[in-house]
C-alpha cells in the first residue's frame, strides 16, 4: 500500500514516516520519500502565472509485505531535528487479496468527477455539479467498496494549483481508507510541445506534473502513465490516452504484455481502463466525427482486446453513461443483455465519464450495439463473487440506486474457447 500526504516540512526540517501495523498488533515505522516542484516545472499559463501556488512537500511511504485481506492501522508522523514528533490522526485500511484469491471483491470505476463546494463558495468555474453527490455516495457506502479507479479528468484544476488541495480534501475520507487509483486525462496532461498525443491546452499548463507528483501509480516512469495492477481475481490494464497507443509504440507493447501475461485461471476478470473512449460511444461529439470513438481509437487495440478476451473496457471523457453489447469489429457477438453465460465472444464497452462534470449530449442516431444510455451523473461498480460470477452495476450519483446491470457466469473453459481472431493455429497431427 502506498500512503501519500502533503506538509510544509522539507527533509531538512523533519523526517516523514508512517507508523503502522496489524489492527491491535505491534506497530512499526516505514520511511517516506519527499517530492516537490516549482513554478519552472509548469509548462505554461495559468499554472506558471496567476494559477501558481507553492504545493509544499509531497510525501509517499510504501507499506510492504502485507498479509492479504487484513485490517491495518496507520498514522502519519514527522520527526523534527530536535527529537520532537508531530502526528496525524489514526487511519485504517484493509490490505488487498492475494492475486487470484477467491473472495468477494468490489471495485468502483468512474471518470471526470472534479470537485465542488457544498455552499457554492471557492468555485471559480461551476463545471462539476455532480462531484459531491458521487463523492458522498462512495463515502456512505465505503464498507462495500474495496478499490476505486478514477479514470482521468481528476479535479479540473486546469492550472490553478490550489484546486488540487480542494479535491484531495474532498476525497480524503475515501483515499485514506481504500486504494484510490488513477488514469491520466486530457485535463491533467495535454499541452502543446510537451510530448502529449494531443496538442491542446486542456491542462492549463500543468502538463502532467501535478497528477504525477500528487498520486503514486505503479508505473516505471510516472510521466508515462500506463500500468497494470492486480486485485484478487481482477487484472486491470490502465492505458494513458494522452500518449500514443497505436501499434508499434511503447504503450501498445505494454498493453499487449499486460493482457497476455494474466493467468485467466486465477484472474478470470480482465478489465481495460482508459480516459478517452478508444472503444465505442454514442456521444454527440464522436458521432459528429463519424467515428463513434476517439479517431484511431480502436483501430490498433480491438484485435488485442479480442485476442486476449478482455471482458469489459471502461472509459471516461464523455460525460454520460453508456453500455454496449459484447462487440468486435462493430458487430455484436452476443445478443443477451443482462445475463451472459459462457463465452462473450467480444468485449463489453462502457462509457462511465459522468461522475461529476457537466453532462454530454448523446447523438439521436440509434446504433445497434448500444444497449443502455443515461444522461445523468453516476458511476460503475463491479463485484466478483468468485472465479465464475461477476456482477456489473451502474448507479446514479443522486440516489445511489442501480439503473443498469448485467451478470457474467462462466467456467474457465469458456474463457479458453475459440472465437474470431482469438484462436491460435492448431494441428491434428499425432
Amino acid at each position: 500500500m502506498a500512503v501519500t500526504w502533503t506538509s510544509g516540512y522539507g527533509i531538512n526540517e523533519a523526517e516523514p514516516f508512517v507508523e503502522w501495523g496489524p489492527k491491535g498488533g505491534q506497530q512499526g515505522h516505514s520511511p517516506a520519500g519527499t517530492l516537490t516542484f516549482d513554478r519552472s516545472s509548469m509548462c505554461g499559463a495559468p499554472a506558471r502565472t496567476v494559477g501558481w501556488r507553492d504545493p509544499g512537500f509531497i510525501h509517499t511511504s510504501f507499506l510492504k509485505e502485507l498479509w492479504p485481506n487484513t485490517m491495518y492501522t496507520y498514522k502519519l508522523g514527522h520527526r523534527f531535528l530536535n527529537g520532537t514528533y508531530m502526528w496525524n490522526q489514526m487511519h485504517q485500511f484493509k490490505s488487498s487479496p492475494y492475486p487470484g484469491q477467491n473472495s468477494v471483491q468490489r471495485v468502483v470505476i468512474f471518470g471526470d468527477m472534479g470537485k465542488d463546494e457544498a455552499d457554492g463558495s471557492n468555485e471559480y468555474n461551476q463545471f462539476q455539479p455532480g462531484a459531491l453527490n458521487t463523492t458522498n455516495q462512495l463515502i456512505n457506502d465505503l464498507e462495500n467498496i474495496d478499490i476505486v479507479f478514477h479514470i482521468g479528468d481528476i479535479c479540473y484544476a486546469n492550472g490553478y494549483i490550489s484546486q488540487w488541495d480542494q479535491f484531495t480534501s474532498q476525497i480524503e475520507p475515501i483515499a485514506s481508507t481504500i486504494p484510490y487509483m488513477l488514469a491520466s486525462g486530457n485535463h491533467e496532461r495535454d499541452w502543446p510541445g510537451t510530448g502529449s498525443f494531443y496538442g491542446n491546452m486542456d491542462s492549463g499548463g500543468e502538463c502532467g506534473v501535478l497528477v504525477q507528483n500528487m498520486f503514486y501509480v505503479p508505473t516505471v516512469n510516472r510521466d508515462k502513465f500506463w500500468y497494470s495492477t492486480d486485485y484478487g481475481m481482477f487484472r486491470f490494464c490502465i492505458a494513458d490516452t494522452e500518449h500514443d497507443w497505436r501499434q508499434g509504440t511503447e504503450q501498445y507493447n505494454f498493453i499487449e504484455h499486460c493482457l497476455a501475461s494474466v493467468d485467466r485461471q486465477k484472474q478470470p476478470w480482465l478489465i481495460f481502463l482508459a480516459h478517452r473512449v478508444l472503444g465505442y460511444s454514442s456521444d454527440a461529439s464522436y458521432a459528429d466525427e463519424g467515428s463513434f470513438a476517439e479517431p484511431m481509437g480502436r483501430e490498433s487495440l480491438q484485435k488485442l482486446w479480442q485476442k486476449y478476451k478482455v471482458d469489459i473496457a471502461i472509459f471516461g471523457h464523455v460525460h454520460n453513461y453508456e453500455r454496449t453489447c459484447p462487440i468486435y469489429q462493430n458487430i455484436c457477438t452476443n445478443n443477451e443483455k443482462h445475463l451472459y453465460k459462457g463465452a462473450l465472444n467480444g468485449t463489453i464497452h462502457v462509457a462511465a465519464g459522468g461522475a461529476g462534470a457537466s453532462l454530454s449530449e448523446f447523438t439521436p442516431i440509434q446504433t445497434k450495439w448500444s444497449i443502455f444510455r443515461d444522461y445523468d451523473h453516476g458511476f460503475v461498480k463491479l463485484t466478483a463473487f468468485d472465479h465464475s460470477n461477476l456482477l456489473f452495476e451502474y448507479k446514479k450519483s443522486r440516489d445511489g440506486k442501480v439503473y443498469d446491470s448485467f451478470r457474467i457466469s462462466r467456467d474457465y473453459r469458456d474463457i479458453l474457447a475459440c472465437t474470431v481472431d482469438s484462436c491460435p493455429s492448431m494441428t491434428l497431427a499425432s
